[in-house]
């Protein structure tokens, strides 16, 4: 299964900051900027059907990038891609998101 992503050309403006409204993405941006890329299912803070929804909010907006290794989906930010696009973006917000809580991880799967 291939996920898509907008190309970083295509990354617009008003869809990453409708996507930043949300309280939820703002700590799931706040735990990627703090830890690095993070197992999906790690990041235990909602119902699975709600944690899909908003990992596919940031995903469709260009905000982060979910790679498929076997049935684990690993999540990152595409910095690179946001700050060539809108210089200084991501850093303020990553600034205002520390006002937000971490997202309880879950215990680890299979040691993983």
């Amino acid at each position: 299964m291939k996920l898509l992503h907008p190309d970083p050309g295509q990354i617009e403006l008003p869809l990453v900051l409708a996507a930043l409204s949300d309280p939820t993405r703002l700590s799931i941006i706040r735990q990627l900027a703090e830890d690095g890329e993070s197992m999906c299912r790690r990041l235990d803070f909602a119902s699975k059907s709600n944690l899909s929804y908003h990992f596919a909010k940031l995903r469709e907006a260009g905000i982060t990038r979910t790679r498929i290794e076997g049935t684990a989906r690993y999540i990152s930010l595409r910095r690179d891609d946001l700050d060539a696009r809108f210089p200084g973006l991501l850093d303020s917000v990553i600034t205002a998101a520390a006002a937000y809580p971490r997202i309880m991880e879950a215990e680890p799967v299979n040691g993983k």
